[in-house]
């Protein structure tokens, strides 16, 4: 009996549950990158989608395009419907990072990805802005502002300038940071580590704001460095709330500046509002 009794293993503790973590989350780099690709693309084909029948009805030739894309930047319609595609879009990437963040309600969203400051002060996030701000005027001077898709879409009409204020404001600083600071930065620190996974990610920002800026130096280089900032803020937080304060304050200081512009008795946007709306 004492020699069957030696021989039966003894019992193990249970595991522990698993609790997903910012730094250990629930799903993969693969996963991540499935998520990107859908924001992606949402935004390149919804507002092809709902232009179409205007376009149809517009007399503007398929085939000519400088004409179709001079049209589609400066037409007020145009430009309306092409910007309310962004919210579809955006709650179409809002839902699928849901899934893939909680699994299916298995796990909670806001502890998945880091909603605690993460150690940072309200301060240490002015200090970031003022930083920010620094380098678009120094660089600013350096490379001129290119009239770009973003600013003749800005001077298409006013209504345009409110819904981009809009969506640049209360929308694309939750998207944005979901998609690249939430789900890429979460899942690509784990499997490449924290360096190549703040390179990643802030390539992958900035690489999708090119041919929207083609033309604009400048502009590519400041999105780079707001998409680095964010980046190392993620990273040295481990949370992503911190991120999405930077990005919505700094994105709405300028829709202010913007939206003062578009009263003001002189063309819709100044030099000094052109330079601030190449983030948009």
């Amino acid at each position: 009996m004492q020699e069957f009794a030696e021989s039966v293993p003894a019992p193990q503790p249970p595991e522990p549950a698993y609790e997903p973590t910012p730094n250990d989350p629930p799903w993969n780099s693969w996963a991540a990158a499935g998520v990107w690709l859908v924001s992606v693309l949402a935004i390149l084909i919804l507002p092809t989608l709902f232009l179409l029948p205007y376009l149809a009805n517009s007399g503007v030739k398929l085939s000519d395009n400088a004409a179709l894309r001079d049209f589609a930047m400066s037409d007020p319609t145009a430009v309306i419907l092409q910007l309310a595609s962004v919210i579809p879009a955006h709650l179409i990437t809002l839902a699928l990072c849901w899934l893939v963040v909680t699994r299916m309600r298995k796990y909670d969203l806001f502890t998945t990805l880091g909603f605690k400051m993460g150690g940072y002060r309200f301060w240490h996030l002015a200090l970031i802005l003022v930083g920010i701000f620094g380098c678009i005027f120094v660089i600013g001077s350096i490379f001129p502002e290119q009239d770009n898709d973003v600013i003749r879409m800005l001077r298409s009409s006013r209504y345009a300038v409110y819904l981009i204020t809009i969506l640049a404001t209360f929308t694309a600083p939750i998207v944005e940071e979901v998609v690249y600071r939430g789900v890429l930065y979460s899942a690509f620190q784990r499997s490449m580590g924290v360096i190549a996974a703040i390179f990643v990610v802030t390539i992958l920002f900035a690489g999708v704001h090119v041919l929207q800026y083609w033309g604009s130096p400048g502009t590519i280089i400041l999105i780079t460095i707001l998409s680095l900032a964010l980046t190392l803020v993620r990273a040295t937080s481990k949370n992503l709330l911190p991120c999405i304060i930077l990005h919505f304050i700094f994105n709405g200081m300028q829709s202010v500046i913007i939206l003062q512009q578009s009263y003001a008795p002189v063309p819709p946007l100044t030099e000094k509002a052109a330079l601030l709306a190449r983030f948009f």
